[in-house]
């Protein structure tokens, strides 16, 4: 038989409106499938989140007339279904989350181009899947295929039911599951919920400037007003604490600041957030993950030091994204993004900020504060520092697969000795200014690089690992400082070792650093103050909610190295 006989006979068979029926709703069920294996599911929670939701699709089919069209009006469906398993090829597991709809609109063409590149077999499974069944809908449409009235009936008979069923399974859920939510464990019902939470929030987003316009941190300096001072926040990307020597790694990859005096490590610092557009406004404003919601009708930091009489820049090397991010930075005094304007594809070194800090110290304000958004260790790591720069190798192949973990490993490292450099840098200028100065840096979250047996790879999956939680958190101080203030040294050496979650004390510790008192200030979620104390330790979810991490999902492997980096006790 030719080749091409068999393509028609098998495109005449997939075509009958009774098999395209059955083919549609096999589609659709692929992620509810799927997600009985990726997720923690109980046996029934598992049951039910097959039962139902094919029963009810079961059901939407039978009253079509025409075979073609149910293709069609299915298509929003295929296309969270395709996303679904998109994300678990990423991810290994969840559901489409709130946080996956807002980085569609908040993540630039250049990074998503550096993503889809290593996503490409998932994307092309799914295009092999789905996009033949959408071909067939349409041909089926165009030929005006019928269903057999008697099909439909009985198709509707069983449907009914398997949705009898599955209600009866979902009522079991919630008898035994005190947990268990539709909007949380259901698909697609929760893929839906979480759209409407994401619409719900960039709206919230958007009028951030009118809901926050009337606010004022009331803030004052309690420092002498002659005494002359420069604070920088320096906010990294995707730097882990694992891969830094000042923590123990086994590379040298912080030669520089490993030498430098005045330096204080802070051994357990935990982000709230995985996600850059949750971590980076925490970070800058005095919200965290128990009171997120406060980021709506508050200013960030930098409107802080401004009522305080301090000058503000805000320094960029990634692009604006109408996020809180270009909110709180445009806040300053001055600010630049230096990227805009740029190719998408345009590859900036961080280094490209100094000459800005340069030009800002040299005008030699009395009070002085600034604030760079760094593009630290973001994937693809290999464009983060230049090849002369390159102190692990090879590490010349940037495809995300597991069989290239050691060059994905030694290019990552060195970005991580590129940051060094730029810290290096960065205090050296403080310290030739030759005034009360303080510097303290962190990274918005961590990054996964197939560290473990189940593959990780990349941040922002819905539920976090280990790897994207323990973060670098340093501050340095120059010698003037450490002399006019030394309670703040003695503070910051007591708590050193303690846990802390950046993105509730970095607010805090900044203005209690500079000397900026506000009724917003906390002293106990200042590392700054004698006055600090852990807090329990939170993560901020995908629906804005303060998690537990015994509630969060973790596995036994990030449970594991927490207890070995001695963050949290058995």
């Amino acid at each position: 038989m030719k080749l091409s006989d068999m393509f028609r006979r098998l495109y005449d068979w997939c075509i009958a409106p009774a098999h395209l029926f059955f083919i549609l709703l096999s589609v659709l069920a692929l992620p509810n499938v799927a997600l009985c294996f990726t997720e923690h599911f109980s046996f029934m929670a598992g049951l039910c989140n097959v039962v139902l939701p094919v029963a009810v699709y079961w059901l939407l089919l039978t009253f079509f007339r025409w075979s073609g069209r149910a293709v069609l009006w299915m298509l929003p469906l295929m296309f969270f279904a395709a996303f679904q398993l998109v994300l678990l090829y990423l991810f290994d597991r969840s559901v489409i989350a709130v946080d996956m709809f807002l980085n569609l609109v908040t993540t630039n063409a250049g990074e998503a181009m550096e993503l889809l590149d290593n996503l490409l077999p998932a994307v092309v499974g799914v295009v092999v899947v789905y996009v033949p069944v959408i071909a067939l809908g349409v041909a089926a449409a165009v030929r005006k295929d019928c269903f057999c009235k008697a099909f439909v009936l009985r198709q509707r008979r069983l449907a009914l039911y398997g949705v009898g069923a599955g209600v009866l399974c979902l009522v079991s859920c919630y008898v035994t599951d005190r947990d268990y939510r539709i909007g949380n464990h259901l698909y697609p019902v929760n893929v839906g919920y979480n759209l409407v939470l994401a619409v719900e929030r960039n709206h919230a987003t958007a009028n951030y400037y009118k809901t926050s316009a009337g606010f004022s941190f009331k803030a004052h300096s309690v420092h002498s007003h002659e005494a002359a001072e420069v604070y920088v926040l320096v906010i990294g990307e995707t730097a882990r604490a694992m891969e830094l020597g000042l923590y123990g790694y086994g590379r040298d990859t912080t030669p520089l600041m490993s030498r430098e005096k005045g330096l204080t490590v802070f051994s357990s610092a935990l982000t709230q957030s995985n996600t850059t557009h949750k971590s980076v406004p925490m970070l800058l404003s005095a919200a965290s993950a128990t009171d997120f919601n406060r980021i709506y009708r508050e200013k960030g930091i930098i409107a802080a030091f401004r009522e305080a009489g301090f000058h503000t820049v805000f320094l960029s090397n990634q692009r604006p994204n109408h996020s809180f991010i270009d909110f709180f930075g445009k806040e300053a005094d001055e600010w630049k993004f230096i990227k805009d304007g740029l190719p998408d594809d345009s590859i900036v070194p961080d280094t490209r900020l100094l000459p800005l800090v340069e030009h800002e110290l040299c005008r030699r304000r009395r009070k002085e504060l600034i604030v760079l958004h760094t593009y630290g260790s973001h994937f693809n790591y290999r464009d983060r520092y230049t090849p002369d720069e390159a102190r692990f190798k090879p590490d010349d192949k940037s495809k995300a697969t597991y069989k290239n973990r050691s060059q994905l490993v030694n290019a990552y490292d060195n970005t991580i000795v590129a940051t060094d450099l730029f810290l290096y840098r960065l205090i050296r200028m403080l310290r030739d200014r030759g005034v009360v100065s303080a510097m303290l840096y962190t990274s918005d979250h961590g990054e996964n690089i197939f560290d473990d047996s189940r593959r990780r790879f990349l941040h922002a999956s819905p539920v976090p690992t280990y790897y994207e939680l323990h973060v670098p958190l340093m501050v340095w101080l120059s010698d003037s400082y450490r002399s006019a203030y030394p309670s703040v040294v003695s503070a910051l050496s007591a708590n050193c070792h303690k846990t802390v979650q950046t993105s509730e004390s970095v607010f805090h510790t900044m203005l209690s650093l500079a000397g900026i008192a506000t009724p917003y200030r906390v002293e106990r979620l200042s590392v700054a103050s004698p006055s600090y104390v852990c807090s329990p330790v939170r993560y901020l979810d995908d629906h804005n909610r303060p998690v537990d991490y015994s509630q969060l999902g973790l596995d036994y492997e990030d449970f594991v190295m927490l207890r070995r980096k001695m963050i949290i006790g058995d």
